[in-house]
């Protein structure tokens, strides 16, 4: 049963801990697996963040069905922005509005901290993805390559 074909109410809010295993699933989904017990850790950071916000789409049916986690930048290079570091809707109701509204809700954090932009990052394999941001009007401006490195504890 899909709960976003039953009942199209979405409501966007700020997440609740007892949102983690929900949240931890739709990581799981994106492809970030990750245990409630660190969502929940990791979320009480971000939550302390000013910099930082996470919203919920919550259907009348029930339950959490997707979030979108976003940072706001300044860098000397660029004027402030916010990233979306995270978008993700559940499978079983994308296509139903709840990617949308949690998309308007990033956009809306963005205006209150007047910002002009607002930049993601999709992984090159994620055609849908790319196709529903160009339907809100996002332009694909550059490609890169992504890197990292593992640091190990400094010794004392």
């Amino acid at each position: 049963m899909n709960p976003a074909k039953n009942q199209m109410e979405i409501r966007i809010h700020a997440p609740r801990m007892k949102d983690a295993a929900a949240l931890a699933r739709l990581s799981t989904q994106l492809g970030y697996p990750v245990a409630p017990e660190q969502v929940v850790a990791r979320l009480q950071g971000i939550l302390r963040d000013p910099n930082a916000a996470v919203f919920v789409a919550e259907l009348a049916s029930g339950g959490v069905f997707g979030f979108v986690h976003l940072m706001h930048q300044q860098t000397l290079e660029c004027d402030p922005r916010v990233e979306v570091a995270a978008l993700v809707v559940d499978e079983d109701c994308r296509g139903q509005g709840v990617g949308r509204a949690l998309m308007a809700r990033a956009e809306a954090w963005a205006r209150e901290r007047g910002c002009r932009f607002v930049n993601l990052r999709s992984k090159m394999s994620r055609a849908a993805a790319h196709t529903f941001y160009a339907s809100l009007g996002y332009e694909h401006y550059k490609s890169q390559k992504a890197f990292h490195k593992e640091l190990k504890p400094a010794k004392p």
